[in-house]
């Protein structure tokens, strides 16, 4: 294309760079805006995704595809296993719907509306922090290394925000990622000093406005995907990869240690356990659009999209395509 991407980064004290200089959104869009597809994609093009991936989906990677395939763009985010049920349930009709983990995919896939889903992007478990919180010098502490995290979240007074594990799946890695730590810490009351039990009202917040919470202050430190916490630039903990879930490499040796209940459809309990940090994106059998549903995914595994989601601090995309 002859133009490069070209920006600079400023390293806050928890670790995550902040875009400044010449990576604009309008730059972003410019550099990678894909190859223009015929005028018979156009249309609407309905996307529904993991309420995390907010950012890069409604200012980039969305905005990007409709101005080179003149269609228009329609985006919405919620927690990925609330969106797979009102799919499932034919509440919901996107072109294609985006999820992190494979159990949201399944959901979709069990009900017979969705037939392969591609891995596009991947991420890992955090502690995000806000600079606005009393505690933000002790959490800069931890960040450096220099402070046990775990410690920091049990002070007196914190208000720690999550989201609701009935419902999305962040709410529940941040609970396997609390049992993981428990057990590399050796401190076996550390889930119920952090969190108290796995649906605690007190700590829930909606995914789409957790950061955005935390960025006003209203809580102190949240659970996060370091995708969605760069994306918002907020400063966060990272954390070993024994803990964050984003080690396919542990899944089957250590990660299976970490394991819950919840009840699931009609009462019955479902054991929740470790899956990959993966986003996945699948086009619906009863898409409106097929053809730009179909080329939207295409183009969110291309050199293009793959360079927008690493400018928002997204991994590289792990693993096989789920199918029924």
């Amino acid at each position: 294309m002859g133009t490069s991407l070209r920006w600079s980064g400023v390293c806050n004290g928890a670790g995550a760079w902040r875009v400044v200089g010449a990576l604009g959104v309008a730059v972003l869009l410019a550099v990678v805006v894909p190859a223009a597809r015929p005028a018979s994609a156009a249309g609407v093009l309905q996307v529904d995704y993991a309420g995390s991936m907010g950012t890069v989906m409604d200012t980039v990677l969305g905005p990007a595809f409709a101005k080179a395939n003149d269609v228009r763009y329609r985006g919405k985010g919620q927690g990925s296993y609330g969106l797979a049920r009102l799919i499932a349930g034919r509440q919901l009709r996107p072109d294609v719907f985006v999820a992190i983990t494979p159990g949201p995919i399944r959901v979709v896939q069990q009900a017979g509306l969705m037939a392969e889903a591609l891995p596009v992007a991947s991420t890992r478990m955090v502690i995000a922090y806000s600079p606005k919180s009393r505690f933000a010098v002790e959490f800069a502490a931890a960040a450096a290394g220099r402070t046990p995290w775990y410690e920091v979240l049990q002070r007196k007074g914190l208000q720690f925000g999550r989201t609701d594990p009935l419902t999305d799946p962040q709410g529940r890695n941040i609970v396997l990622t609390m049992q993981l730590a428990a057990l590399f810490y050796g401190q076996p009351e550390l889930v119920a000093r952090v969190l108290g039990a796995p649906v605690n009202p007190r700590q829930i917040f909606s995914e789409p406005s957790l950061l955005s919470r935390l960025e006003a202050g209203q809580v102190d430190a949240a659970s996060g995907y370091r995708s969605a916490v760069v994306s918002h630039r907020l400063p966060y903990i990272s954390l070993p990869d024994e803990i964050d879930l984003g080690d396919p490499a542990q899944e089957k040796t250590w990660y299976v240690r970490a394991g819950f209940t919840l009840p699931g459809p009609a009462g019955k309990p479902v054991r929740v356990t470790v899956q990959p940090l993966v986003f996945y994106a699948g086009v619906l059998k009863d898409a409106a659009n097929p053809r730009a549903a179909h080329a939207f995914v295409d183009y969110l595994r291309s050199a293009a999209g793959q360079k927008s989601f690493a400018a928002f601090g997204y991994d590289p995309p792990r693993g096989a395509a789920l199918v029924p």
